[in-house]
């Protein structure tokens, strides 16, 4: 488990970071580009949140558990969300497509998150989100010969293994302050929610993950597997934090 300061320093470390070469000219065939411009430009356009609403819920979630310092590390991760929108949008600039301003999925997410203050709903909802993007930056990065959007899918991918962990840590902190029977019954509300809204994502971008080489069984074996580790991670970190409040209060 890593502190808010930690990752404050990891977010502002990482954003040092080049791993792009601006410099490589975009070479991308029309079939390729058939098969990925629609989700391209809908998940530059997701990337691009200003994160106000989820700014408010760690705000009052910081304030409660005493972590003011948790409130500029989420920022820093919004700022790093954001950096992925700037590269898509970039890349988009250069192949003359361009930056759509609305679509449904993008839409219905906003309205949803419009009316959610739980930190904890928060944190798996963006889990989530992080772990179809993981397999959609895979797919868009397998489905084109293109070697500037492979290093854009790279960067991004480097980054979201770090999201998920931070936000990992914070549900298992979450979770574990509720009792056995919260434990319980947010364990299967979890993986409904990480099924419901996996099948919600391939929807929305069956056709790139198909361009990548992903059948909808593929694509949910991969989410099934993700839940697993993000569950195991939850109830691990949350054992081993009950052991040290346990033998901090024996001592």
């Amino acid at each position: 488990m890593h502190t808010s300061n930690y990752w404050i320093s990891h977010f502002k470390e990482n954003a040092t970071k080049r791993r792009i070469n601006w410099t490589v000219e975009p070479a991308i065939s029309t079939d390729e580009l058939n098969q990925i411009l629609p989700s391209l430009q809908a998940w530059q356009l997701g990337e691009t949140s200003e994160g106000l609403h989820l700014i408010a819920a760690s705000t009052k979630y910081a304030t409660k558990i005493d972590d003011l310092n948790y409130i500029d590390a989420v920022k820093l991760f919004i700022k790093e969300e954001q950096k992925h929108g700037n590269s898509l949008g970039r890349y988009l600039d250069l192949i003359n497509k361009q930056r759509i301003k609305h679509n449904w999925g993008d839409t219905l997410f906003r309205k949803i998150r419009y009316f959610n203050t739980s930190m904890e709903l928060w944190t798996l909802a963006v889990i989530i989100v992080e772990s179809t993007a993981q397999i959609f930056y895979q797919a868009l990065k397998d489905a084109t010969n293109c070697t500037l959007l492979k290093e854009i899918c790279t960067d991004i991918l480097i980054d979201e293994a770090h999201h998920i962990t931070f936000q990992t840590e914070r549900l298992a902190i979450i979770y574990n302050r509720r009792n056995a029977f919260g434990k319980n019954w947010r364990r299967h509300f979890y993986h409904i929610f990480f099924y419901a809204t996996s099948c919600l994502v391939w929807f929305a971008h069956k056709q790139l993950f198909k361009a990548g080489g992903n059948s909808f069984s593929c694509y949910i074996n991969k989410m099934n597997y993700k839940y697993a580790k993000t569950l195991k991670v939850i109830i691990t970190n949350a054992h081993s934090e009950s052991k040290k409040i346990k033998f901090e209060y024996e001592y």
